[in-house]
């Protein structure tokens, strides 16, 4: 039976996303940064909220997800966990605040825990990050990877083409993947590999693998809330569906505005005391 067509789920738990992906029921998830936001997806009956590092880029502008701080993801993920009753809420823990050994980790992952009431975090790499892993796990707080092409990583990369391409890499990545669910990571999201290889990894293990521009085969799908809405014209890689122009109605209704306050037509008599 399809977890939305039960009544009796009142909240959204990695139990429950683990029997989603036996039972072949695709997991929906998007980002969210702010209580307006996430009360309405919340409300649409996602899965999954990402509480992403992307709010670096659409909340505040930067150029990569790198900036943002511990602090500032604590604010993002407390502003969206007090609009939902209903999905699991993970946030990312930011640059710099786990990679260094796995005591700051755990600090960082406290901190996030206590101070906004998520349910999960999210960490991005395989093997150079294990002991971070486990240290979290420790702590009995359940963590979602992160594989393929890693934005905290940009500056490596170089580039934000398709990861996984060659045979080396495709095999690090698979490992990397049998390490996180080995380590005890509920979940994995992939980004932008090849789908027949997303495919591959979501079949070689048992835990549900989520994608981003990778194809259809995994166990679910996530975007940027703001991107598949069409907030943010300037993105638009090969993977994202946009599912509305809020762009062009909030311009529109902006520019309705304008004129009637120009106008004097706005307030009007019944729009005043």
């Amino acid at each position: 039976m399809s977890v939305h067509s039960s009544a009796n789920v009142k909240r959204i738990t990695t139990h429950i996303l683990q029997e989603m992906k036996e039972r072949g029921e695709k997991i929906s998830m998007l980002t969210a940064y702010d209580y307006s936001m996430a009360k309405i997806v919340d409300a649409a009956g996602i899965d999954i909220i990402l509480v992403g590092d992307s709010a670096s880029n659409v909340m505040a502008g930067h150029e990569t997800t790198l900036p943002i701080t511990l602090d500032q993801m604590i604010y993002h993920a407390s502003s969206v966990v007090r609009a939902v009753s209903r999905s699991f809420v993970v946030v990312d823990i930011p640059f710099g605040s786990y990679q260094g050994n796995s005591s700051e980790a755990l600090r960082s992952t406290i901190r996030i825990m206590k101070e906004s009431g998520a349910h999960a975090v999210k960490v991005e790499g395989g093997s150079e990050i294990k002991e971070s892993i486990a240290r979290i796990l420790s702590a009995g707080v359940p963590v979602m990877g992160h594989l393929g092409l890693t934005p905290q990583s940009i500056y490596k990369f170089g580039t934000y083409t398709v990861r996984a391409k060659d045979e080396s890499e495709a095999a690090k990545l698979l490992e990397d993947a049998k390490l996180l669910e080995e380590l005890g990571c509920f979940a994995i999201v992939v980004e932008k590999i090849p789908a027949d290889f997303a495919k591959k990894v979501a079949e070689a293990v048992s835990i549900p693998v989520i994608g981003i521009g990778a194809g259809g085969g995994v166990d679910g799908q996530v975007l940027v809330v703001h991107d598949m809405l069409g907030i943010t014209q300037e993105f638009k890689p090969r993977f994202l569906r946009q599912y509305a122009d809020l762009e062009g109605i909030m311009m529109k209704a902006f520019g309705q505005y304008i004129k009637d306050v120009k106008s004097k037509d706005f307030p009007n008599e019944k729009e005043s005391y």
